[in-house]
C-alpha cells in the first residue's frame, strides 16, 4: 500500500496530466502564430511592394503612390539611365516623354515638399547602385524650390522611415511584419488590381476644373505686410550649406552625370507672397547663387522657367499659387531636349542668370496685384 506521501505524488501526476491539454493548445498556438508571421514575412519578402529587396515580379499589379517609402526600393532596384528629382512640381512629368524627346530611359522619384536633404538621401542610393556596377546614370533632372534650401541642412519634409533607407537587415522587420504593407499593398492589389502606371506615378490628382483662376484665387490669402526688408544675403549662408552638404558632392563624384538643375515657373501669386514678406532681394540673390554656384561645373544645365510671363500671370494655368498644369511639364521637357531656357554660363554666348532676373524684377514690379486680387 502506498503512503500517504507516495498518494500525494500520485495525485500530483493526475493534476500535472490534466493539465497538459491547455498546454498543448498553447504550444499549438504559439506554433501556429509563428507559421503565419513566417508567412507573411515570407510573402511581403516574395511580392517585395516597396522593393526592398528585388525588382517588381512580372504581372502583380503594384500600388506606387508611397513616396517616402517606395522611392529607396526603386532606386536601387529599377532599371533607368536617367532620374527626375524634385518636389511636388516635378510629379506631373511623364518619363515617356523622356524616351520621345531624348531617348532615355527614366524613373521619377519625387518628394512632395522636398528639402535638398530629402535629394541626397535618394541620390546616395542611385549613385550606391551605379558603383555597384549597374547602369549609369546619364542625367540627372533636378527642379530646384529656392525657399527649401534656405532651411537646415539635415531637415527634411517628413520624417524617413530609415529601415528603408539602410542595408541592415534586422530592423526590416518593421516592414516584412506591417500590417499596412500586408493589407493596401498586397492583399487590395490582388482584390482589386489596378496596377500603376509607372511613367506617370506619383502625378497629382487634380483635374482640369481645378485649373482656374477662380479656385486659385479662392483659396489664396495674401499675407500680411512685413515692414522690415530682409538683407539681400540673409538666405544665402543657409543655401551655401545646403549646396555644399546635400546637392554638390554628387555633381562633383559623378562628373560623366549631366545634372540638369531647373527653376519652375510658381505663379504671379508666389511673387505676391515675397513682395509683401518683403524678401524680394533675398530671394532673387538666392535664385542668382544657386545657379552661378552649380552653373560653375561642367555637368550642370541650368534651366530657368520662372520668368515664363504668359504662363505666370495666368491662373488658369495653376491649381493653387505655385502647382502649374502638366502641360507646362512637357514643355520643361521640350525646353531640356532643345535647350529653351537655358542660362548660359560664365563667358558663353546666351542670356546669364543676371538678365533673366533683371526680367524676373521686371515682371514682378510692375504687375498689378491689387486688382487680380480684388477678384476674389
Amino acid at each position: 500500500m502506498p503512503d500517504g506521501r507516495e498518494e500525494n505524488r500520485m495525485g500530483g501526476n493526475g493534476d500535472m496530466k490534466k493539465r497538459n491539454p491547455f498546454r498543448k493548445v498553447v504550444i499549438c498556438f504559439l506554433g501556429l502564430s509563428a507559421a503565419a508571421f513566417l508567412a507573411v514575412m515570407a510573402l511581403v519578402v516574395y511580392v517585395d511592394p516597396f522593393f526592398h529587396y528585388h525588382a517588381p515580379l512580372p504581372g502583380f499589379p503594384y500600388l506606387v503612390d508611397n513616396q517616402l517609402s517606395q522611392n529607396p526600393g526603386m532606386a536601387k532596384h529599377m532599371e533607368y539611365d536617367s532620374v527626375i528629382l524634385g518636389s511636388s512640381m516635378t510629379v506631373n512629368f511623364q518619363t515617356t516623354w523622356f524616351r520621345e524627346l531624348m531617348d532615355l530611359q527614366t524613373i521619377k522619384l519625387s518628394y512632395s515638399g522636398a528639402f535638398p536633404k530629402d535629394q541626397s538621401n535618394i541620390m546616395k542610393i542611385i549613385f550606391e547602385k551605379e558603383e555597384s556596377g549597374r547602369q549609369q546614370v546619364k542625367k540627372v533632372f533636378l527642379g530646384v524650390d529656392v525657399i527649401t534650401y534656405t532651411g537646415g541642412v539635415e531637415q527634411t519634409k517628413y520624417p524617413i522611415p530609415e529601415y528603408l533607407y539602410d542595408d541592415i537587415l534586422w530592423n526590416d522587420i518593421q516592414y516584412v511584419l506591417n500590417k499596412d504593407v500586408l493589407l493596401n499593398y498586397i492583399l487590395r492589389p490582388i482584390a482589386d488590381p489596378d496596377p500603376t502606371d509607372l511613367s506617370n506615378v506619383y502625378a497629382s490628382w487634380w483635374t482640369e476644373e481645378y485649373y482656374s483662376e477662380t479656385w486659385v484665387l479662392h483659396n489664396y490669402t495674401s499675407p500680411a505686410q512685413v515692414e522690415e526688408e530682409s538683407s539681400p544675403d540673409d538666405f544665402v549662408e543657409a543655401v551655401e550649406r545646403n549646396l555644399a552638404q546635400n546637392i554638390c558632392p554628387f555633381i562633383e563624384e559623378n562628373p560623366e552625370t549631366e545634372f540638369v538643375i531647373f527653376f519652375p515657373p510658381y505663379s504671379i501669386l508666389f511673387w505676391d507672397g515675397v513682395l509683401k514678406e518683403n524678401h524680394l532681394e533675398a530671394t532673387m540673390e538666392t535664385f542668382r547663387y544657386i545657379s552661378k554656384r552649380l552653373n560653375a561645373y561642367e555637368n550642370v544645365t541650368v534651366y530657368f522657367f520662372q520668368d515664363q510671363e504668359e504662363i505666370i500671370c495666368d491662373l488658369n494655368h495653376y491649381a493653387d499659387y505655385s502647382h502649374y498644369h502638366p502641360r507646362f511639364n512637357r514643355y520643361m521637357a521640350e525646353c531640356f531636349a532643345d535647350g529653351e531656357c537655358v542660362v548660359a554660363k560664365d563667358g558663353q554666348e546666351g542670356k546669364n542668370i543676371d538678365q533673366y532676373l533683371e526680367h524676373m524684377r521686371e515682371i514682378v514690379m510692375g504687375f498689378d496685384y491689387e486688382e487680380l486680387l480684388s477678384r476674389k
